[in-house]
């Protein structure tokens, strides 16, 4: 009997591009291995330059597409993305608060990497008040980290990254992973800060030019690890390679930014009619 892969259900919008979004989630867990079941939240326009309008489904939509799945299947993990409106929101928190034994991870995505706002303060406060808790890990960026849990009267050089994460934690998020490719430092740091106060920096050699989908590969293929059995810190750490792997092979199919290749171990792989060329 053929081995079944482990199953990772991601709540996202779609990304006609293919870099980021829903096909970014799908491509990087069939990379890794794993059976992704995709609940579509939303629908957007956007190119390689960036995302010009998003229309977010009903949540009703969400719900039966999830729970007609969940019926049908074991799912290993839940990973979510763009959800496109508090009632989206919302409904996502019932369907994990049903499924508690599902560990959940969140890719709390506030903008494009262009700088358009896919979230708003509301959906903001929803996300922090129903899914956070929740979690088993979060994934913002510096960026994203600072303007979650910042207060009204800080500026964002205010905070630092332990301060960020130890306000999460208070917001009930027992794990995140803050990342510092925004961060003027020479190598990207990334720093996992788990429920026990400790912290783990990774660092890694800064690539570059301008990827698209970088985030939504990285969190999805730490669900996509997590779902395998690997503990939460050797699933981050491998995750951390695929998704470094996938820029440094990254190609620019458009006029603007690098899309990740999540298939990037079939460049050079011989084949019956000679060697594959990649690029």
């Amino acid at each position: 009997m053929l081995k079944i892969p482990p199953k990772v259900m991601s709540f996202s919008a779609t990304d006609p591009s293919g870099g980021a979004g829903l096909q970014a989630d799908v491509l990087t867990l069939a990379s890794l291995g794993c059976h992704p079941l995709s609940v579509t939240t939303g629908i957007t326009v956007q190119d390689t330059r960036g995302v010009d309008s998003l229309m977010a489904l009903g949540s009703e939509w969400i719900n039966d597409q999830a729970r007609s799945i969940l019926e049908d299947m074991d799912v290993a993990v839940f990973k979510c993305g763009v959800l496109g409106s508090v009632e989206n929101i919302t409904v996502v928190a019932e369907i994990v608060a049903d499924y508690p034994d599902i560990p959940l991870i969140i890719d709390p995505i506030l903008s494009s990497g262009r700088g358009d706002d896919l979230s708003n303060a509301d959906m903001l406060l929803a996300m922090t008040e129903l899914l956070f808790p929740q979690s088993l890990l979060i994934t913002p960026n510096s960026f994203e980290a600072r303007r979650i849990v910042i207060q009204d009267d800080e500026e964002f050089s205010d905070i630092d990254i332990e301060e960020c994460a130890n306000r999460l934690r208070v917001m009930g998020c027992k794990n995140s992973l803050i990342t510092g490719t925004h961060e003027k430092t020479d190598s990207v740091i990334n720093i996992l800060h788990d429920h026990l106060c400790k912290s783990t920096p990774f660092y890694w050699d800064r690539l570059p030019g301008d990827y698209h989908g970088s985030g939504c590969t990285l969190t999805s293929a730490i669900a996509g690890y997590y779902a395998q059995g690997l503990s939460l810190e050797m699933a981050v750490e491998k995750a951390q390679k695929f998704t470094w792997q996938t820029l440094k092979n990254a190609f620019k199919p458009g006029m603007g930014q690098f899309i990740p290749d999540r298939f990037f171990w079939v460049a050079d792989k011989e084949e019956d009619d000679g060697k594959y060329n990649h690029n």
